[in-house]
């Protein structure tokens, strides 16, 4: 094999390498098939500067309503979290819409991320624009949660970019969820619980049982209201998910350290 096929195959294999470790968008040939090109350096810093305010709006919005839960300030009489709420999606939508615009096959790509249109809207804003629409206090507060899983989309993927090893990278993305989620279910097992379970004296304990539930040990105290047993439910649910993630990654560090003492050898 001459020098030149070499130079040729080795050129051919860093362009494989570098398409298969690239976002992909959409494109459609001439044949009317939809394929997958890899983004361009614009198009990548575009996404990532989109996913890195997402994220950063999200984070503000868990400081916004952590402040408003343990200062029992009623969140729909707050004008400045309903305004940054408000804009907040908006962002999220303008997000959404130019990742569209990026991707070229725009049905393709509302096709398969419809559920992140969806959890943009400012659902909270209209429902307190509408005296047509009345839910309860606890059930509009859920509602303010709705954004942030949008957000926690967005810390996943910058996590998922960071680690390379595909196990570490789902293991590390799982962990990041679950930490989240049991924040958000431990503020509103808060709101719901606190007040009518003599047992929930402060946010501490609403932790302590989110905590708790999460690892399946299980609390010394159980929930009242209908929301919180709901609660009690979904943590123990998430937390046995981590086993068999966890087992995933145990596994493959155990293959990657039995094939380089291989090589060794």
């Amino acid at each position: 094999m001459d020098s030149s096929t070499k130079a040729d195959k080795k050129s051919a294999a860093k362009a494989t390498s570098k398409a298969a470790n690239t976002t992909a968008a959409q494109v459609t040939t001439g044949s009317g098939k939809s394929v997958k090109r890899p983004y361009t350096r614009t198009e990548r810093a575009i996404v990532t500067v989109l996913h890195t305010i997402v994220l950063v709006l999200s984070l503000l919005l868990i400081v916004f309503i952590s402040y408003d839960t343990f200062e029992g300030i009623p969140f729909l009489e707050n004008k400045n979290y309903m305004t940054f709420q408000l804009w907040v999606c908006i962002v999220f939508l303008i997000d959404f819409f130019a990742e569209m615009i990026i991707s070229h096959d725009h049905w393709d790509y509302v096709k398969g991320h419809w559920f992140y249109l969806l959890i943009s809207i400012p659902y909270l804003n209209i429902l307190a624009a509408c005296d047509s629409i009345i839910l309860s206090d606890g059930m509009m507060y859920i509602v303010r949660f709705i954004p942030l899983i949008r957000g926690c989309y967005a810390l996943t993927m910058i996590v998922g970019y960071i680690s390379r090893n595909k196990a570490i990278s789902i293991l590390s993305q799982y962990v990041v969820i679950l930490l989240t989620l049991v924040y958000i279910l431990s503020l509103i097992f808060f709101y719901e619980e606190y007040g009518v379970n003599p047992d929930v004296k402060n946010y501490w304990d609403s932790l302590y049982f989110s905590a708790m539930n999460t690892t399946t040990v299980g609390c010394y105290f159980a929930a009242v209201t209908p929301v919180g047993k709901i609660i009690s439910v979904i943590l123990p649910t998430a937390g046995m998910l981590m086993l068999p993630l966890f087992t995933v990654y145990v596994i493959d560090r155990v293959k990657a350290f039995n094939a380089k003492r291989d090589s060794e050898l």
